[in-house]
């Protein structure tokens, strides 16, 4: 339970410092920040899953690369869902989405490390 509150914690600050470093995502305070990597998380959890299966074929033709394209429409959908998170365009949630998924990867082997003896 604590890992997963961290991961939540750190998964919303992650989201700042993409705001921070990358113009075209906004993220109006912590509170919005922790809202959208809610949103986010449960999209790739519920919602990723099925678009990967029905975009298969694609995905196999681009080798891969159509993934990036359904990891950015995940970013945008949470922001055309939420208010206080913003995304100006597909091309910005595009940059975005890159971003904060090398910032969570981070995070997570970081996670990973800490909690493995427990």
């Amino acid at each position: 339970m604590v890992k997963l509150i961290a991961k939540w914690l750190l998964s919303a600050s992650a989201l700042l410092f993409v705001a921070y470093v990358y113009s075209g995502v906004q993220v109006h305070g912590f509170g919005a920040a922790m809202a959208a990597a809610l949103v986010i998380g449960l999209l790739n959890a519920v919602l990723r899953p099925v678009l990967v299966i029905l975009t298969l074929p694609v995905t196999l033709l681009t080798l891969g690369l159509f993934l990036f394209v359904i990891n950015a429409l995940m970013f945008w959908a949470a922001s055309g869902l939420l208010e206080g998170f913003a995304v100006r365009g597909f091309g910005a949630a595009l940059i975005g989405s890159v971003l904060y998924s090398i910032v969570s990867m981070v995070i997570d082997s970081a996670l990973e490390r800490l909690f493995a003896n427990k």
